[in-house]
């Protein structure tokens, strides 16, 4: 005989096709296990805003079954809802009006933020739950983490169009993405071609280039990325250069968020989440107004930021989303918390937890990256994991 578990289940920070995948397979296969699967709303604010009384917003928790799951899986986004909620770093603003004054001020740090864990970890005992399976990136992981060393039992699935989760080579949201972003530039190149002009595509990427890179290297586009901060008017001859050589007389150059030139001073804009992010400054019309000013060209900035994280997953997020819930449901079923799924060396597997201040990969710089052409590299993949890179390049990763 076995005893059921209660296990939960969130999604915190951005949406990313395939995470309704991931709920999806945990609750058919807790419910083989004979587990009772409850989900978590809105993120970890399901886990500090929970009221335990009859006038409570019901809407943090719901139960989950085989038939309220059952469709899910075709569709993006994430069933759960879910926020930037950062338990450890609460604005007091953002703190739930109802907690006593006397908790707010005994949790509030040197840093004048409130740390609600212990509600956290209250609620999780409340709730009755046994374990936690949480879906994010690198700040709902480490958040995890937290809670691990706590003392709960959690096992945790790693996502994030980025790919540069610690540890892993496969975030899920990757393949959507640059699924996605390859469709959209095709779909411009007529008129791009149509008017000559010179198209510069900004795509997600704040700290590292894996998003840029990889959409570039299924489009021969040229990109420029966060990890190698690049010559404006040595860009501007290259990509003059193929409007030139291009029947059609366009050109295109893909942009990561925080890809900037030599010299250049972009500022972040807005104000920071709960987990210290702010935006960061429009790169592509900054990109696009200096190429126009440079070659005499006209130059247009598109978008590919929220449209990549639209929409139903790509076959491959679909499978890995699954593979990475049903591994997640193996180490529970053995008794194994405190990890993260993965892919490494290509393989399915599972390693530590990233502590917060992990850092995160990067795009290896020549290995991957030619600065001189801004281009991914192709040759020398020989040997190399399917996605081209394994995670032993620049991480801190335990196994």
């Amino acid at each position: 005989m076995t005893t059921r578990r209660r296990i939960g289940i969130l999604t915190g920070g951005g949406d990313v096709p395939g995470l309704n995948s991931v709920i999806k397979s945990v609750v058919y296969r807790a419910t083989e296990l004979g587990d009772e699967v409850i989900g978590i709303r809105r993120g970890w604010e399901g886990l500090t805003h929970l009221q335990f009384n009859p006038d409570a917003d019901p809407h943090y928790v719901v139960g989950l079954n085989r038939t309220n799951t059952r469709t899910i899986d075709r569709t993006g986004g994430t069933w759960l809802h879910t926020s930037r909620t950062n338990p450890k770093k609460m604005k007091l603003s953002a703190v739930p009006a109802w907690i006593e004054p006397e908790k707010v001020a005994a949790w509030t740090t040197d840093d004048g933020v409130i740390d609600l864990t212990q509600l956290v970890l209250d609620n999780i005992a409340r709730l009755g739950l046994d374990v936690l399976v949480t879906i994010g990136g690198d700040d709902t992981l480490s958040f995890s983490r937290v809670l691990f060393d706590e003392g709960v039992s959690l096992v945790a699935i790693p996502k994030t169009m980025d790919n540069d989760v610690a540890g892993t080579e496969y975030c899920i949201g990757f393949s959507t993405a640059i699924t996605r972003a390859k469709e959209l530039i095709n779909r411009q190149r007529t008129t791009l071609g149509s008017h000559e002009r010179i198209g510069v595509f900004r795509i997600f990427g704040r700290d590292a280039g894996f998003s840029a890179l990889y959409t570039a290297y299924v489009t021969s586009a040229r990109c420029v990325i966060p990890e190698a901060p690049y010559d404006l008017d040595r860009l501007a001859e290259v990509v003059a250069a193929d409007r030139e050589a291009n029947p059609s007389r366009y050109a295109v150059v893909v942009t990561a968020e925080g890809a900037i030139w030599k010299g250049a001073h972009m500022q972040d804009v807005g104000e920071a989440d709960m987990f210290g992010h702010r935006h960061k400054a429009n790169v592509g019309e900054a990109l696009a107004t200096e190429l126009r000013a440079r070659t005499g060209i006209e130059s247009v900035a598109s978008e590919l930021t929220y449209d990549l994280r639209s929409g139903e997953p790509d076959a491959l997020d679909a499978m890995v989303a699954t593979t990475y819930a049903n591994i997640a449901m193996d180490l529970l079923r053995d008794g194994v918390t405190g990890r993260m799924m993965a892919i490494r060396d290509g393989k399915y597997a599972h390693t530590e937890l990233p502590a917060a201040g992990t850092k995160a990969r990067r795009v290896e710089v020549p290995d991957m990256y030619n600065e001189e052409r801004f281009r991914p590299r192709y040759e020398g993949k020989l040997g190399d994991p399917m996605l081209l890179v394994g995670v032993g390049g620049g991480v801190a990763a335990g196994v």
